[in-house]
């Protein structure tokens, strides 16, 4: 059994390239690993939140983790700021960390670039991101691509810290789903779809309505030759559709090409729209029976109690080796 640990930021509506890049494998991954899922709102607070819409993103996203199909039974679901130990250990791997390497961090380029004021936290989060994964002695980190970078840093810092002090931590692998790792915006078939995104025709919502997705998709970007064929390079557009419809519908792209041989765009997206729509509203009603209940509270309660038990060791055996504790516990 391998131990596996994922962080999504609460930071807005998860959108179905979010659902299909990682929350769908994560209900498989949790039949036979010990997995972890926090929703890392310490993370989110590297820029400007609205207090209120930090507390309601950070509910809703651990209800979507469960309407997915995220069982508590089997997995440990938390909340970053809950377990004390993330932020203990992500100030120790500060120390081991370098201005410089932090500095190379491309998303910390993206988006400090042109600002006058920068938070401190941004460019200092992946030590913390680093922490995240290696309290649970984490051997797989499920992630889309753009965070390759960062998982490479975190494998760099525990064995840095490994090498200096003494072998605390396990060197976590990283893990690129072949397929969903890189859904693509619908208005900009260049850019990744994603939640943060200012066009809200970009990218479909995990809850948005059936009138919303149909509208969405009906308005994507394709072309002018109105054949339904996968071709990254000259059809993006019809490509991101294809590899969307090939996922929700569990079919493999030729297969969907054949269905509609000799048919236009019109009758592909509305299909489209209608498998879509499918699978997502089963999770929206789970997701709003969740919401507001007792249940999400518990399950949150229980999460963070798990999750602590299994992080507090972890830190213990890092401050002992770093000499940060004054006696043995």
């Amino acid at each position: 059994m391998k131990t596996i640990f994922s962080g999504i930021q609460p930071s807005g509506t998860l959108t179905i390239g979010n659902y299909l890049g990682a929350m769908k494998h994560f209900v498989d991954l949790q039949e036979n690993n010990d997995c972890f899922f926090c929703i890392v709102n310490q993370h989110a607070i590297t820029v400007p939140q609205d207090k209120q819409e930090l507390k309601k993103h950070t509910r809703s996203l651990a209800a979507l983790y469960l309407a997915v199909g995220i069982d508590p039974d089997k997995s440990t679901l938390f909340i970053q700021s809950e377990v004390p130990a993330h932020a203990q250990l992500g100030w120790m791997l500060q120390c081991v960390s370098y201005i410089g390497e932090l500095e190379r961090m491309t998303q910390f380029k993206d988006k400090s670039h042109g600002k006058e004021g920068v938070s401190a936290g941004l460019l200092t989060y992946p030590p913390l991101m680093a922490a995240d994964i290696l309290l649970y002695n984490t051997d797989i980190v499920p992630v889309g691509e753009d965070q390759k970078q960062h998982l490479e840093l975190s494998r760099n810092l525990a064995e840095r810290f490994n090498n200096k002090f003494n072998d605390i931590f396990t060197i976590p692998e990283v893990s690129i789903p072949k397929v969903g790792a890189r859904i693509m915006s619908l208005t900009e078939p260049s850019k990744k779809m994603s939640k943060s995104s200012d066009n809200p025709k970009s990218f479909i919502s995990m809850l948005d309505d059936e009138k919303q997705i149909t509208k969405k998709i009906k308005s994507a970007v394709t072309d002018s030759d109105n054949t339904v064929r996968f071709d990254k390079e000259n059809k993006p557009g019809v490509s991101n559709l294809l590899s969307i419809y090939s996922l929700f519908a569990d079919k493999p792209v030729d297969e969907i090409e054949a269905m509609y041989a000799g048919k236009g765009y019109g009758d592909f997206k509305q299909d489209l729209a209608d498998v879509v729509v499918g699978v997502l509203k089963p999770i929206q009603e789970r997701y709003y029976e969740l919401i507001n209940s007792d249940e999400l509270d518990q399950i949150l309660d229980q999460g963070a109690e798990k999750a602590n038990h299994r992080a507090r060791k972890t830190l213990i055996k890092a401050e002992r080796a770093m000499g940060l504790e004054r006696k043995r516990r």
